[in-house]
């Protein structure tokens, strides 16, 4: 498997990354260790979480997901062929979003319980947390790194402005600055990351790694009008895709799968892996037949014309 090398990190991943928000939610501990060893014995190796996954469960109080990453790669014993990225600062509990230097001391310690490992290799700020200022979270991340406990810092949601602000404050204050950016981008959404944040993030060497890479699943072309909608957990929030220019899309994954005889959730994901300035999408699967699915992506080489034909489609 031909990997790519993660920014400016020593971290290099495979071009496709394991979402882990639905262990512990739609996959249960048995399928999820299942899903994992289908996925890193097709020699794909990142799994994307959270400490707040799968918090919105009622019953749950998050922290389910890293859970039962933490016991399978302590079952498995491979932690060293697996990068784990995880992120903080999402409500736990608290009542918002935290990511104070005191909070992050604290969180980071209760994810490494949890992933029953010592070290996280991304760490990422969730979300953007305008009360607490740039310095002060960068600060707290300097010293996980000089005390081992993570490898390397990273944000999630950012838009160009603040993202360009945080490498600014860690460049002023020698702090250790954002090595990669989580967004949102897909076929369908695309106008946060296609633009400047992309051209900022391909300027600064930072890497990207996708989420939402199919759209709640919508690229999967299961969903084509409201009574498909109950299919899912996500059912609810598909409903937005179903408009004439979701519809376009649809079509023009149709054709492209149709030529290269692969699923359109496939060709999605190529499209994702094709694009300049993205290192890897993150995708998840809650069965077996999904899984094959996501790894076959990873091997699809889409040519010119169907980039040009899926970028129409959702132009």
């Amino acid at each position: 498997m031909q990997k790519r090398r993660l920014g400016r990190t020593d971290l290099s991943i495979a071009p496709l990354v394991l979402g882990g928000n639905v262990f512990g939610w739609t996959a249960d501990e048995k399928t999820s260790f299942d899903l994992l060893d289908r996925f890193v014995g097709a020699g794909l190796n990142a799994i994307d979480t959270a400490d707040a996954y799968s918090r919105w469960v009622p019953g749950h109080k998050g922290g389910e997901s890293e859970t039962i990453i933490g016991k399978w790669m302590k079952e498995r014993g491979n932690r060293d062929q697996v990068v784990v990225v995880t992120k903080v600062g999402s409500d736990m509990g608290q009542g918002h979003k935290d990511l104070s230097a005191a909070y992050i001391e604290k969180a980071v310690d209760a994810s490494l319980k949890r992933l029953q490992t010592d070290v996280i290799d991304l760490y990422l700020s969730h979300w953007p947390e305008p009360a607490t200022p740039y310095e002060e979270t960068l600060g707290a991340y300097e010293k996980l790194l000089a005390k081992g406990k993570i490898r390397y810092a990273g944000c999630s949601n950012l838009d160009a402005g603040q993202l360009r602000a945080a490498l600014d404050v860690a460049s002023l204050r020698s702090l250790p600055r954002y090595e990669v950016l989580q967004p949102e981008y897909n076929l369908y959404d695309r106008s946060s990351f296609d633009g400047p944040l992309r051209d900022l993030c391909v300027a600064e060497d930072i890497g990207v790694i996708t989420y939402f890479s199919l759209a709640k699943g919508f690229l999967s072309g299961k969903y084509r009008s409201e009574a498909d909608l109950g299919q899912s957990e996500r059912g609810e929030d598909i409903g937005s895709y179903l408009n004439a220019r979701g519809m376009r899309i649809l079509a023009a994954l149709d054709a492209v799968s149709a030529r290269h005889a692969a699923k359109q959730a496939e060709v999605a994901l190529a499209w994702v892996i094709a694009r300049p300035g993205v290192t890897a999408p993150i995708a998840s699967a809650t069965k077996p037949s999904q899984m094959d699915s996501l790894i076959k992506a990873v091997s699809l080489k889409l040519t010119a014309n169907d980039m040009a034909e899926l970028d129409r489609a959702s132009g």
